[in-house]
């Protein structure tokens, strides 16, 4: 039997695995009342609540989550499929999902694509449909037509820049809009010869699509030429691509004053050739990344960034989720726009 309420407990009076029973005994009062301010029901009075909670923080109990989800015909558990693991954009958007799914008693499974298409398939068509409630997918070369006739009921939520004409909620920011926004922020710190790096000339609806467009809108509202020798596709996405994007553009015999690259990766790799090639940033050349990971703010040049809101992005990842759990999902899917913000810093503060 528990000790009387409020009365000192030694640790080694309380059981392995505390029941209701145990905190309901703890407590003083019934083990449905318990059930009530555990599930955080409203008809509980503060005074109540208080004493249920003290007697759960004293014994130590911890709901089990498992038999919950099993009793709604759950596992509790959500996947998150993205490119690269590595890549600190993905890495922090991971814990930003894992944060937002812990929110509503879930556990998130991370898968690592590589960005390859048949593994995206592999995905998308429910190889895990036994273990998990729903998926979270970021895909880098999956296809309209991989999503067509998906047998796997699992839910299936997408992120980032691709478009898909698919009955699968999509969630991204607007990557035009945040495109333009950081050509004319540049254009506004008096540059004109802006160079994207991270272009894919593979197809016109890769990842990076969306961002050329914007380059080219912005440029083009503003008068200014967007000659194809500014543009300089990479092969993939980290820094060293960056870096030899950087070095191919200014081996051509281009001079840029300023560079917008797909993300922060590819701008910190052209940072460094810009400096080992005696060029200042932000005075030279001023420098757009794309993601603001936490790298790009510790750099000797504190790089200037889109910053997409991965919390936003991540909350409604979940929350799409949830409601197709909940039988709430409205046929078609729909297109869920993010925020995002242009954070100014040290590597395009130069001259205007």
């Amino acid at each position: 039997m528990a000790p009387p309420f409020g009365a000192p407990i030694d640790a080694e009076e309380i059981p392995l695995r505390v029941s209701l029973k145990d905190v309901a005994e703890r407590a003083g009062v019934s083990i449905k009342t318990v059930s009530n301010v555990v599930n955080n029901y409203p008809h509980v009075t503060p005074a109540m609540r208080s004493r249920v909670q003290q007697a759960i923080d004293e014994l130590g109990y911890r709901p089990n989550l498992t038999a919950r989800h099993l009793r709604k015909g759950r596992t509790g558990i959500i996947a998150l499929a993205v490119p690269e693991l590595g890549n600190p954009y993905f890495a922090e958007l991971a814990g930003a999902v894992v944060d937002a799914a812990a929110e509503h008693d879930f556990t998130v499974l991370l898968d690592h694509t590589r960005g390859k298409r048949e593994q995206e398939v592999l995905v998308s068509q429910g190889f895990r449909a036994r273990v998990i409630d729903g998926l979270i997918l970021s895909p880098l070369e999956l296809e309209a037509e991989d999503l067509q006739g998906r047998s796997d009921d699992v839910p299936l939520v997408l992120l980032g820049e691709r478009e898909y004409d698919a009955p699968h909620d999509h969630i991204a920011i607007d990557n035009v809009a945040a495109a333009r926004a950081a050509v004319r922020h540049l254009l506004g710190r008096g540059r004109t010869r802006i160079a994207y790096l991270g272009a894919r000339t593979d197809s016109a609806n890769r990842p990076a699509h969306l961002r050329l467009v914007g380059w080219r809108r912005e440029l083009a509202a503003a008068g200014v030429p967007a000659p194809d020798d500014l543009v300089v596709p990479v092969g993939g996405w980290d820094r060293d691509d960056g870096a030899r994007a950087m070095a191919e553009l200014l081996d051509s015999g281009v001079r840029p004053d300023a560079v917008f690259a797909l993300n922060d990766l590819i701008a910190i790799g052209a940072m460094r050739v810009l400096h080992e090639r005696g060029l200042r940033v932000p005075w030279d050349v001023a420098v757009v990344g794309f993601d603001d990971i936490a790298e790009g703010r510790f750099g000797a040049v504190s790089l200037t960034t889109i910053a997409p809101d991965k919390q936003a992005i991540a909350r409604m990842a979940v929350a799409s989720l949830l409601r197709s759990l909940s039988g709430r999902e409205e046929p078609g899917g729909r297109e869920l726009v993010a925020e995002f913000r242009l954070v100014e810093r040290e590597s395009t503060l130069g001259r205007r």
